[in-house]
């Protein structure tokens, strides 16, 4: 099957999104947290977050377009400059998912969802408490992305928490922490571990 641009663009919106949010492969799914100056909590599933480099430990995630409906977390992470990402796991992916709907500023996706907020000392984003894989945020650059009117948010890493059994030879191995990952719109994905190979140095490069 090959689609040319003018096939896809022929597309009906839905079919498109679903097509085109799956083409990069499985994504991390991420819950990301946020709090407005008045104390009213939000909680936005992102399959989007990007790492940007490791010193400063700076990770990115893209937000859609701001509208009167959507934008809560940008417009919160605007007021407060913190906000938290947090992995999603099995026990919790449904509750996860429904956190995309269009939902009042108002109304706290951690409560209508049935998500419970958890705090660390001197630090005023919440986190998931359900999630044991988590990072608290301080934002640091927007970049308008004037193609389509989407906003890349990056931030750096103040707080990480993660289980201790998640660090096995020196590494993060996310199928020990139960992590999963998202296509598309609505399909989520366990993660497996299925090889690991040493930091590649040219003379270490071997036949194939």
């Amino acid at each position: 099957m090959i689609y040319t641009k003018e096939q896809i663009e022929q597309l009906d919106r839905i079919t498109r999104l679903k097509i085109i949010n799956s083409v990069s492969g499985i994504k991390p799914a991420n819950l990301i947290g946020s709090i407005n100056n008045n104390g009213q909590t939000n909680l936005a599933i992102f399959s989007s977050v990007i790492h940007l480099g490791s010193d400063p430990a700076l990770l990115g995630f893209v937000c859609r377009p701001q509208t009167s409906e959507v934008g809560h977390t940008y417009t919160n992470i605007q007021e407060n400059s913190q906000y938290t990402i947090n992995h999603i796991h099995p026990e919790f992916v449904k509750n996860a998912h429904y956190t995309s709907a269009k939902f009042d500023s108002n109304i706290s996706e951690f409560e209508r969802c049935n998500l419970s907020e958890e705090y660390v000392k001197d630090f005023k984003a919440p986190f998931v408490k359900e999630s044991s894989f988590k990072m608290g945020m301080r934002f640091k650059e927007a970049l308008d992305i004037k193609l389509n009117g989407t906003i890349l948010v990056i931030g750096e890493i103040e707080h990480l928490i993660l289980p201790d059994t998640a660090i096995v030879d020196e590494d993060i191995d996310l199928e020990a922490t139960n992590s999963i990952g998202i296509s598309g719109l609505n399909s989520y994905y366990s993660l497996n571990k299925i090889e690991k190979h040493p930091y590649v140095r040219v003379n270490e490069v071997p036949e194939f």
